[in-house]
């Protein structure tokens, strides 16, 4: 850095460090790690989100959908739902079931997406993927009658 770029200019006239939400977590920011000072490297918030982190949240909502697309094929196949709240919305009828359903993650990817960041939404999102890839092998396993003749 330059001696211009090292020169003080007076305090820092950002006094609080990047909210959780902000104008800029909508329309684009610039901030893509890390803060804007340097005891701020590391867990903070951003303001663009790093492509992976799409690319992942992405494939959550992807695993959540097909979740939903072959829990409705198991109940059609004469199996039954396991989770109340499940059960409940599917008596209102299927889309309520996916609508309720897709909000839910959707909301829930959003938060991991904020948190992005931080090493305990990072470690979220990968056992939620963990448990959505094992979620689809168990309906895999349903659905080609690979444990036994479960479903009608």
């Amino acid at each position: 850095m330059s001696e211009e770029q090292n020169e003080y200019r007076g305090p820092d006239r950002r006094n609080r460090p990047t909210p959780f939400l902000s104008a800029y977590s909508f329309k684009g920011g610039r901030r893509k790690s890390g803060g804007r000072r340097p005891e701020e490297v590391g867990e903070s918030f951003i303001d663009v989100y790093p492509a992976w982190a799409w690319i992942l949240l992405t494939l959550f909502l992807i695993l959540n959908l097909l979740d939903a697309h072959f829990t409705l094929i198991y109940l059609q196949r004469g199996g039954e739902e396991g989770n109340p709240v499940a059960v409940r919305l599917l008596a209102s009828g299927m889309g309520s079931f996916i609508g309720v359903k897709a909000a839910g993650v959707s909301l829930g990817a959003a938060v991991f997406c904020v948190l992005a960041n931080f090493r305990n939404g990072r470690i979220g999102v990968i056992i939620a993927l963990s448990f959505y890839q094992l979620l689809l092998l168990y309906h895999a396993a349903l659905y080609f009658n690979w444990i036994g003749n479960v479903i009608s």
